[in-house]
């Protein structure tokens, strides 16, 4: 019995002593780790997430289809998803399809309300406009669009501070926000 303790204590100090004196671990400096492997945000982030598209019909048929090359989930609002690179498709139904284009949208998957903001393109029909600013709403069925607004189709060109269209009735409003200040329109011949 004595031998087999003296056996086990031995055989214990050597590897002791290997694993304090032989067996170092490798020190790696933090900065070659960060430099070697860049993370990847779309692994190490789960709230980032590529080529995202939702999809969403209402009770009356209109449909609602939005893309974009990068989503973000605001993680204090599980909700919201923050866009890159955004395209959007509004079919309404009894109307033409309504197609936005934006750098950069803020979309809500509960309600399905989205702010396109940055390069906001909207084309339907031989109707484009152009703004920074894009307030999109199928429960007000409504599209706010604002800052730096430029409308043409093929007879005019119309610069405005403010369009507002009622997707259900398609009436529009287009209004300066400075009394002062006319909407410009310029027809083309």
């Amino acid at each position: 019995m004595k031998k087999k303790i003296l056996i086990f204590f031995l055989i214990f100090f050597f590897i002791f002593i290997y694993i304090f004196f032989f067996d170092k671990p490798s020190t790696i400096k933090e900065s070659e780790v960060l430099e070697n492997n860049k993370p990847d945000k779309s692994l190490n982030n789960s709230n980032i997430i590529e080529n995202v598209k939702y999809f969403s019909k209402d009770a009356k048929g209109n449909e609602y289809i939005i893309e974009a090359h990068i989503g973000e989930i605001d993680q204090s609002n599980t909700n919201i998803i923050y866009l890159t690179k955004v395209t959007a498709i509004i079919k309404v139904q009894n109307s033409d399809n309504i197609i936005v284009l934006s750098d950069y949208g803020k979309y809500n998957t509960k309600n399905f309300d989205t702010i396109f903001s940055k390069n906001v393109i909207i084309t339907y029909t031989d109707n484009k406009i152009m703004s920074d600013y894009l307030d999109f709403s199928l429960k007000r069925n409504s599209m706010i669009i604002s800052k730096n607004v430029s409308y043409s189709n093929l007879k005019n060109v119309l610069k405005a501070d403010n369009i507002e269209i009622d997707l259900k009735t398609k009436d529009t409003k287009i209004f300066m926000y400075e009394k002062n200040k006319k909407v410009n329109i310029k027809s083309i011949n």
